[in-house]
C-alpha cells in the first residue's frame, strides 16, 4: 500500500487546523481508502494556540504528528525543511490557513499514478486586491523574461511531489532556499493544476508589503544573473556616453575660447544622474551578497523543540526533544 505524507507548514492557524484535519481524515477515508496516509503539522512558532489544537489531535489520533520550531524561522525555511519530515512514497504540500483545498489531492494523486512526478497547483483566483495582482504578474513577467528557467505563476509551493523528487530536495544543503525556484530547476515529469485560493481562515495574510518584497528579491536573486550583468552593461554605456560628451565639450571649449560658458548646471545634473545609477546597482549588488550569504552560510535550517508522535515506542501525548 502507497503511503502519502500530509505536510502543513502553520503560523498562527487556530481558527483552521482542526477543519484541515476533519478534511484530510474525510478525504483518506472515503475517496482515497486504498493509501495509508500521516499527517504533519510544523508549526513555526505561532504566537497564537495552533499549538495546543495540534497537541488535542495528536493525543486521539496518532496517525497526526507535529513538528514545534523553537522559534520563528521565516516561511522559506519552515516550508522546504518540512517536505524533509514525511516518509511516504509522496509529499503532499499545504499550508494551514486552508486558503488551498485539501481536496484537490485527489486530482494530484490521478496525475501522480499516470506517471507525473510534480503536480502543483496554479491559483486561477484569490482574495487578492487587483493592485496585488497585477505586481504579480509583473514579477512574473520580470522573472519568466530575466530566467533561464523561469517560474511557475501564481504557485506558492502547494502540490503533490514524489519520493524521488523529495530525495533531490534532501541534497540542497542551503539555509534559505527559494522552493519555486528549485521546483521550477529541479521539478521532475511536472504537472500544473489549476485551482481557486480561498479566503484565508485567519481573515489577513502572514505576508505585509516588507516580506512581499523580501519573497520577491529572493525569487529574482535566486533565478537569474542578468541584474548584475545589467549593471555592467549600463555601467559601461554610461562611461562611453560620459567620455563622448567630456570630448564634445572640451573640443567645444578649445573652438569657443572666450564665449563658452562653463556648465554648472549640466555637471551638477551629470553628478547626480551617475551617482542615483551607482546608488540603484549597489543595492542590486546587496541583494545578491544577502542572497548568496544566505546560501553558504553553514547553520541549521530550523531547530525542532519537540516532536510528536514520531517514536512509536513512546505515547502519543509525549514529546522528544530534537534538534534538526
Amino acid at each position: 500500500m502507497k503511503k502519502i505524507s500530509v505536510c502543513i507548514p502553520c503560523y498562527n492557524e487556530e481558527q483552521s487546523v482542526r477543519e484541515m484535519y476533519d478534511r484530510m481524515i474525510t478525504i483518506f477515508n472515503e475517496d482515497l481508502i486504498k493509501y495509508d496516509y500521516e499527517i504533519i503539522f510544523v508549526d513555526d512558532y505561532s504566537k497564537d494556540n495552533t499549538r495546543q489544537k495540534i497537541e488535542e489531535i495528536c493525543r486521539v489520533d496518532t496517525k497526526v504528528k507535529a513538528v514545534f520550531n523553537v522559534r520563528n524561522f521565516g516561511f522559506h525555511r519552515n516550508v522546504f525543511q518540512s517536505l524533509q519530515y514525511g516518509d511516504g512514497d509522496a509529499v503532499f504540500l499545504l499550508f494551514g490557513d486552508l486558503q488551498d483545498p485539501p481536496e484537490v489531492l485527489m486530482e494530484f494523486v490521478e496525475r501522480w499514478e499516470s506517471g507525473y512526478k510534480v503536480i502543483v497547483g496554479q491559483k486561477t483566483k484569490s482574495d487578492e486586491g487587483k493592485v496585488m495582482r497585477l505586481m504579480r504578474r509583473m514579477y512574473y513577467r520580470i522573472i519568466n523574461m530575466l530566467s533561464d528557467a523561469g517560474q511557475i505563476e501564481f504557485f506558492n509551493g502547494f502540490g503533490l511531489y514524489d519520493r524521488e523528487f523529495i530525495n533531490v530536495v534532501k541534497e540542497i544543503d542551503i539555509v534559505q532556499p527559494f522552493f519555486k525556484a528549485i521546483v521550477s530547476e529541479y521539478g521532475m515529469d511536472l504537472c500544473i493544476v489549476p485551482y481557486n485560493h480561498a479566503i484565508s481562515k485567519r481573515g489577513k495574510s502572514n505576508f505585509n508589503f516588507l516580506k512581499n518584497y523580501d519573497f520577491a528579491m529572493q525569487g529574482l536573486t535566486s533565478s537569474t544573473k542578468l541584474l548584475m550583468r545589467m549593471a555592467t552593461f549600463v555601467g559601461g554605456g554610461v562611461a562611453i556616453v560620459s567620455i563622448l560628451v567630456a570630448l564634445w565639450v572640451f573640443i567645444n571649449k578649445l573652438i569657443n575660447w572666450e564665449t563658452y560658458p562653463a556648465g554648472t548646471a549640466s555637471v551638477i545634473i551629470g553628478i547626480f544622474f551617475l551617482g542615483a545609477i551607482q546608488i540603484f546597482f549597489i543595492g542590486i549588488l546587496g541583494e545578491y551578497i544577502l542572497n548568496i550569504n544566505s546560501k553558504i552560510d553553514r547553520k541549521p535550517r530550523v531547530i525542532v523543540g519537540r516532536k510528536i508522535n514520531f517514536d512509536k515506542d513512546v505515547e502519543s501525548d509525549s514529546f522528544q526533544e530534537e534538534k534538526e
